[in-house]
């Protein structure tokens, strides 16, 4: 396969032919699993941060598996992704695929029978020793789509963490929450830690909460963000926010303007790389709280914190192979990253 039959088809943001579809799912959950195992082996979050991560990452996998029986035999409809500074499927995918579920039971009564289909197919391979075709194997996809994918496990626009106590963090308790923000195409994870003033949490939870999913549900500078949160919780004092920048995913897919994508592009073009040949960026952001000060009338007064933004951090995970590539061709963007770019597994495709 050249990387003319991978790419070109894709000027439109969808995935035309069942190869690409088997390319890119196998990239994308390759290298979200090897980012997320990276994270916590490098030291990246805390141990309790890092297990979040992964809880999070779990729904990302979970909704492109469900994403990979919904497109294979289906060829009325196409998936889209992002092909910009994203690599990830579009967030109107994880809306409809969130839609198609709510009318499960609807689409299940126009679909035939799990035993129905068990028999037919084993007439065909058996009896008549012939290959299934396209139409049943998508009505056998649509079964398992619709019978097996499980609703609160896909990935939603926004999706709450729990509150914990945060021993030992500089803070009594920590909250995270992950959100795909829909101008980028690709998932965010935050972390906050605060203290209570004159409240027990139980009395301040679904406010937190409701404040978080409608505050924090979209990519913002960290101050901005850490300052919005403060302003709508009075009785909630945040010390330090992090946000975690899961992308963009360099692959051959893409078509940013991102260095790292071009080198990797070329190579496969000349048949350096294989088409499976990716890489990963993460940013980090963080904010601390330094001070406060209060703010409002006499009888109505508000602490607030004063927070101070560290320098993102950004890295890079890439198989070695990659790495040397983008050491030789753009060493000046590589030597800018926060530490070295963090080796991680190469793909092999069947």
């Amino acid at each position: 396969m050249t990387i003319n039959q991978i790419v070109t088809p894709l000027d439109n943001a969808v995935l035309e032919t069942k190869a690409q579809y088997k390319v890119y799912f196998k990239i994308v959950v390759h290298a979200l699993k090897e980012l997320v195992a990276s994270i916590e082996k490098e030291n990246i979050c805390t141990d309790a941060e890092a297990t979040f991560v992964r809880q999070y990452s779990n729904l990302l996998t979970y909704s492109l598996e469900a994403f990979r029986i919904k497109y294979l035999f289906d060829d009325d409809e196409r998936m889209r992704i992002d092909l910009t500074e994203s690599g990830f499927p579009s967030y109107l995918e994880f809306r409809y695929l969130y839609n198609d579920l709510e009318l499960r039971n609807e689409h299940i009564s126009k679909l035939p029978k799990v035993e129905t289909i068990k028999a037919e197919f084993l007439e065909t391979l058996m009896k008549y020793k012939q290959p299934i075709d396209d139409d049943k194997l998508h009505k056998a996809a649509s079964v398992i789509y619709y019978t097996s994918v499980e609703k609160q496990f896909i990935y939603k626009r926004f999706v709450q963490g729990k509150i914990l106590p945060a021993i030992g963090l500089g803070a009594e308790y920590m909250v995270s929450w992950s959100f795909y923000d829909v101008t980028y195409n690709r998932p965010f994870i935050c972390f906050m830690y605060f203290n209570l003033y004159k409240e027990k949490i139980e009395d301040v939870r679904q406010e937190l909460y409701s404040v978080l999913e409608q505050t924090a549900d979209r990519d913002m500078e960290i101050d901005m963000l850490a300052y919005a949160i403060d302003k709508k919780l009075p009785q909630v004092h945040p010390k330090r926010i992090k946000k975690l920048d899961l992308g963009p995913l360099h692959n051959v897919f893409a078509k940013d303007e991102l260095e790292i994508t071009h080198v990797i592009l070329k190579a496969i073009v000349e048949k350096t790389f294989e088409l499976s040949a990716y890489a990963i960026s993460l940013g980090v952001d963080e904010a601390v709280s330094k001070s406060e000060f209060k703010e409002g009338s006499l009888f109505n007064k508000q602490t607030l914190q004063v927070w101070e933004k560290s320098k993102r951090k950004k890295y890079l995970f890439s198989p070695h192979r990659v790495i040397q590539s983008l050491y030789d061709e753009i060493p000046e963007t590589i030597n800018a990253l926060t530490g070295n770019p963090i080796e991680i597994s190469s793909l092999k495709l069947d």
